[in-house]
């Protein structure tokens, strides 16, 4: 049926459009949503692409490095591999997905769509938010050896990936079978559980994800990160200030790493928390969906942090793309390297070289010779004599 009407206005006639088509619609997966000019979503779709641009890129580039060099290829190393696995998908879902609807201004892919992307963006987030746990707890267990003499080995390295996978898929699954849902979020261009919802049972959703995702994840970085920072001072005491400079880096790396996971995620908490608190609150969709855009720049500056700003990786990446860093045999001689690992040597591997001093700050004796710190070695801990090579 035809709504239109006929209209005179001082004797000029014209028909009038129906109001539905003359205005945005309510609906989000039909049109762009009342009150947002159009010029807010190509801001969005911007940043998004150069977000998930990055993130791609670098991402990527962790994954091909590791898997091109075999010194990369440790224990230790798979859950940062894991952690860019995880960025990687979270760009590729949530990153493309959001520069596309934003283009359009609303979700045009439709509900299904809405609940894959919600569930993919929130699993792999949480995927890559456990990795930096588990992370900071492998650090603590090869420098603090709160087991004594037990090495970080492969199977170790295994049992945590899946707990990563699998207790994240735990806590992300639900609310595709009904315990919460995933909706699509107030600006109208993204997926994300409902925070706003006012029964009992959907929060109880929203307050355990909470707790299992966010203050459980912080309070094991902080736990394990302050009981690093505190063997460093028992290690590096009473040693002269210019060898202590390993040690003094590596506390700046664990305080960037503490801010930078603060920063990527405490935002999206605490906006959850809030709405779920106060579910009838009124937010501005575009205030709304910044601590949700927000928490996807995460996946941009965690391979800098973790990755590009060891000296190892670097090392390799730069052999790869440049060719540059062959050295003659002769130069090559493990034993005549390793006087020399006290001062710049070091600072590609601070860890890892504090880390074989650890027993004997702990327990006043010298390391065993046949117990070389290899046996800890990643691209996140260990340091490559300068006149080393990556060995691919």
């Amino acid at each position: 049926m035809d709504d239109s009407r006929l209209v005179s206005v001082n004797g000029v006639s014209y028909t009038e459009a129906p109001a539905e088509l003359s205005e945005p619609a309510d609906d989000p997966f039909t049109g762009p949503i009342r009150d947002i000019a159009p010029w807010n979503f190509t801001v969005l779709a911007v940043l998004m692409f150069v977000v998930t641009t990055l993130s791609l890129g670098e991402n990527f580039i962790v994954m091909f490095v590791t898997f091109k060099f075999k010194q990369l290829r440790q224990p230790l190393n798979y859950i940062i591999v894991n952690l860019a696995i995880a960025d990687f998908l979270v760009s590729l879902t949530g990153g493309v997905i959001s520069f596309l609807t934003n283009t359009r201004g609303y979700f045009f892919l439709g509900k299904w769509a809405c609940v894959v992307e919600g569930f993919a963006v929130t699993y792999f987030g949480i995927v890559a938010l456990w990795s930096l746990t588990v992370l900071s707890f492998e650090r603590f267990f090869v420098i603090c050896r709160p087991l004594g003499n037990i090495r970080l080995r492969g199977k170790h390295a295994s049992l945590g990936l899946l707990f990563v996978w699998s207790f994240s898929f735990i806590w992300t699954f639900p609310p595709v079978l009904g315990w919460n849902s995933y909706t699509v979020s107030k600006i109208g261009t993204t997926c994300e559980p409902n925070w706003y919802a006012t029964n009992a049972i959907d929060q109880s959703y929203i307050l355990t994800f909470f707790a299992t995702c966010f203050i459980l994840p912080l309070g094991v970085i902080i736990f394990c990160y302050g009981k690093l920072i505190q063997k460093l001072r028992k290690v590096s005491h009473g040693r002269l200030a210019t060898a202590r400079k390993p040690e003094r880096q590596v506390t700046r790396m664990v305080v960037v790493m503490i801010v930078a996971f603060m920063v990527g995620w405490t935002p999206y908490a605490a906006f959850s928390i809030l709405v779920t608190a106060c579910p009838t609150i009124y937010l501005d969709p575009r205030l709304a969906a910044i601590p949700a855009f927000f928490s996807k720049t995460a996946a941009v500056y965690n391979p800098i942090i973790y990755v590009f700003m060891n000296k190892q990786f670097r090392k390799c990446l730069i052999q790869h793309f440049t060719g540059m860093g062959i050295i003659p045999e002769s130069n090559m001689n493990p034993t005549s390297d390793r006087p020399g690992m006290t001062a710049e040597s070091q600072t590609g591997g601070e860890m890892s070289a504090i880390a074989a001093r650890v027993p004997a700050a702990a327990h006043n004796t010298s390391p065993k010779s046949e117990d070389p710190p290899s046996d800890c070695s990643t691209f996140a801990q260990l340091p490559i004599p300068e006149n080393k090579v990556c060995p691919m």
